[in-house]
């Protein structure tokens, strides 16, 4: 398959061109290059299989496009050394083809063939997509037909097998996943004088393997006769969602539902159970207002959604990160500070309902007030003692205004409350309780610099107790930049499985940036603490860092 992939790529465009040589290829690319040097630090934690073993890692992609006559041929080369990626407490060393795929355009068919990422509606139901800095790859590997009908409905459907075992990234999941989705859009009324909607409908099919079947059943004979049920080896979903538009209105909602399916509770047994999900948002914004002699401009935007026994994966099985189907997103803010970002709150597919408002006010220029609140909690059945509880809560106000024409300073405060018993599975773990003020300000320079100054300061008695941080950044001119900070732990508690010592720690960063052209160079030293690490929405638990960390991006 790899020597086919090879050949697909760089044989079949040289026999396109050879064909007619006056046509004209496009050949596009992009590199990402991660390289991390490990100093052990026992105060921290920073000591897993990486510090003791391998103290060094590299993680690089090399993805190359071409295209001609509406053939378009893509690889991604894929290199893990010594990486942390996949499992935080281990290390995987592995090179090849991550990612093949050739497609073709034929009139309003599109055929393609090999990997693939794709999502229905927002993608709850089904989403194939990556994000490699936590070392999701969740590609399809099969077939896929999209058909255009005109330019506003499309019908698309596709079958494969799931790519991103922990154990092997290069390797496939052995359930079969297809599914079929319609959408389109329309204006209702002449001249959509009510406004315009775009609607959709998907379906979707899982089929287990006969191994897992049995593996499956094997485990349910074992436990009381009471409980016992016989898995199933095909699971369907289905979901219909609209998105409708009126002026500066727009209304989102979305239903997925999913056939019963053997899944596992939070004491890790199996049980049979169909699963849903309610989503729904509603966004609205206005400029020009008048106030006075100022012209202000507002947004509101409001999104909930109820989450019952929606764990859908490649497999039962598969646990945490593993084999994910589906896309549920955190539905709270996501936080750019460091401390602010500290706590997030992944979704809980067994059950959750929450939801989150933000109103963005520019009363004049130069002045922006954001607030922004979220609320999540379990549902009955999910609870302690059936009860429904409380899994997050953020308060969220910042306050931006502009200094004559070289300040701009920004002031603000956060308060969280963070079930951390339930989201990081520590049971002795207190709910976390925070209050943080924050603030930052930016610096025009002479000759193209600039200046920006952050302060945080995170107070709480529980986890790891209190932090306060600093970070100061320099730009010298469009192309570098350096960054030094430092993050104290300046009022500690600690639990009795903490692996960190109780006292005073200092977690300190000094960086550097370089732009050239289309690359982007980054340096640094720093620590970093064990927490939770989320990027789009999707979070997972690592362990403490303690390095050098060097970053090569680049497009061409």
């Amino acid at each position: 398959m790899k020597k086919f992939a090879i050949a697909l790529l760089f044989g079949i465009p040289a026999f396109v061109v050879s064909q007619k040589p006056e046509e004209k290829g496009q050949f596009s690319g992009n590199l990402l290059l991660n390289y991390q040097k490990y100093l052990r630090d026992d105060r921290i934690g920073a000591n897993t299989k990486v510090y003791l073993e391998n103290s060094a890692s590299v993680d690089a992609w090399l993805f190359m496009n071409y295209r001609i006559k509406g053939y378009s041929l893509t690889m991604r080369f894929d290199a893990f050394n010594n990486s942390p990626l996949l499992n935080p407490q281990g290390s995987f060393t592995q090179h090849g083809i991550g990612y093949w795929q050739a497609s073709k355009q034929i009139d309003d068919l599109n055929i393609t063939v090999g990997s693939f990422y794709d999502q229905f509606g927002s993608g709850i139901l089904f989403r194939a997509y990556e994000q490699r800095q936590i070392g999701i790859d969740y590609a399809i590997q099969g077939v896929r037909l999209q058909y255009d009908f005109g330019k506003n409905w499309r019908l698309k459907g596709f079958g494969g097998n799931q790519k991103g075992a922990l154990d092997n990234r290069f390797g496939y999941a052995n359930q079969v996943i297809s599914g079929l989705n319609l959408e389109g859009s329309f204006d209702l009324g002449k001249d959509a004088r009510f406004g315009s909607i775009e609607v959709g409908g998907s379906a979707i099919n899982r089929t287990l393997d006969r191994s897992t079947v049995d593996a499956l059943v094997s485990e349910i004979n074992t436990y009381d006769i009471s409980k016992r049920f016989l898995p199933k080896y095909n699971v369907y979903g289905f979901n219909a969602y609209y998105t409708y538009h009126l002026g500066n209105l727009t209304w989102n909602t979305e239903l997925n539902y999913k056939t019963p399916e053997a899944m596992r509770n939070l004491q890790n047994r199996l049980f049979l159970s169909d699963g849903k999900v309610l989503y729904t948002s509603l966004s609205w914004g206005k400029s020009g207002i008048r106030l006075g002699k100022q012209k202000a401009s507002i947004g509101v935007n409001v999104q909930a959604r109820h989450v019952d026994k929606f764990a859908f994966r490649s497999s039962p099985n598969d646990i945490l990160l593993q084999g994910l189907v589906s896309y549920l997103p955190s539905l709270t803010r996501q936080n750019t500070y460091r401390l602010l970002a500290r706590y997030n709150a992944p979704a809980q597919d067994l059950g959750e309902q929450g939801i989150q408002g933000e109103i963005d006010f520019k009363p004049r220029k130069g002045t922006q007030i954001l607030l922004n609140g979220s609320f999540v909690r379990s549902l009955n059945h999910n609870g302690i003692n059936n009860e429904k509880i409380l899994l997050f809560r953020e308060l969220y106000g910042e306050v931006i205004q502009a200094i004559g024409k070289k300040t701009k300073l920004k002031l603000g405060l956060q308060s969280i409350i963070y079930n951390q018993a339930r989201y990081e599975f520590e049971p002795e773990y207190a709910t976390v309780h925070t209050f943080t003020p924050f603030g930052e300000v930016t610096l025009k320079l002479p000759k193209h610099r600039s200046l920006r100054i952050e302060a945080q300061y995170l107070k709480t008695a529980q986890d790891q107790g209190s932090f306060a941080n600093l970070v100061a950044e320099l730009y010298l001119s469009p192309v570098w930049y350096v960054g030094a900070g430092d993050m104290v732990n300046i009022e500690p508690h600690r639990y009795k499985n903490m692996v960190i010592v109780n006292e005073v720690l200092h977690y300190p960063s000094v960086y550097m940036g370089y732009t050239k052209g289309n690359s982007v160079y980054t340096f640094g030293y720093l620590k970093q603490q064990q927490g939770v690490n989320c990027s789009g929405g999707i979070c997972r638990l690592e362990p403490a860092f303690s390095g050098v960390r060097f970053t090569v991006s680049t497009n061409f």
